[in-house]
């Protein structure tokens, strides 16, 4: 069986030049996720490796699409090899079935967490800069931690107090140290 994976990065993004591929190549089954390509714990790459099986090839259409690091990339083609199956990425042109397309892989597979790094690297260098400026202050407070300290002392447990404020138990936890 043909199985494809497509992901965007954020759920405002949009799947459908993916799945547009994806069904051009002759996927009879297609699992996506709305999620960061950083963490591999994401539904529809879960719920895909539990369902493909030996004979079968995954398509995706950008490798940067499947992984971010070259760790997760290599783990994650580890299970699939050991699973039996093949892996094709379209605009790569890559076939780990051949040695050329392993060869391909690993370079590609380097060089999106290389981007990935730099991209994270111009980040904080930007932020660095605005802090040193003023203008960057980080992510305004959500959390009146007055609010939450008089409300435990007068009894409220951290579930109570972080529903009634409509904020996380760790929020709690975290105003109240």
């Amino acid at each position: 069986m043909i199985v494809g994976y497509a992901r965007v990065s954020t759920s405002d993004q949009n799947l459908a030049v993916q799945l547009a591929e994806l069904e051009a190549h002759g996927c009879e089954r297609v699992f996506t996720d709305k999620a960061t390509g950083t963490n591999i714990a994401r539904a529809g790459l879960t719920d895909m490796l539990e369902f493909v099986r030996e004979g079968d090839t995954l398509v995706v259409v950008r490798l940067d699409r499947f992984a971010r690091s070259l760790s997760d990339l290599y783990a994650m083609l580890e299970h699939l090899t050991r699973q039996g199956v093949a892996f094709h990425c379209l605009r790569q042109s890559i076939d780990t079935s051949t040695s050329t397309g392993k060869l391909t892989l690993a370079i590609l597979g380097a060089v999106a967490e290389f981007e990935n790094d730099l991209r994270r690297e111009r980040q904080r260098e930007g932020i660095d800069r605005a802090r040193e400026r003023g203008v960057y202050k980080g992510r305004k407070r959500t959390v009146d931690n007055g609010e939450v300290r008089r409300l435990h002392s007068e009894g409220a447990k951290p579930t109570a107090i972080a529903s009634a404020l409509g904020i996380s138990r760790t929020s709690v936890y975290r105003a109240l140290s």
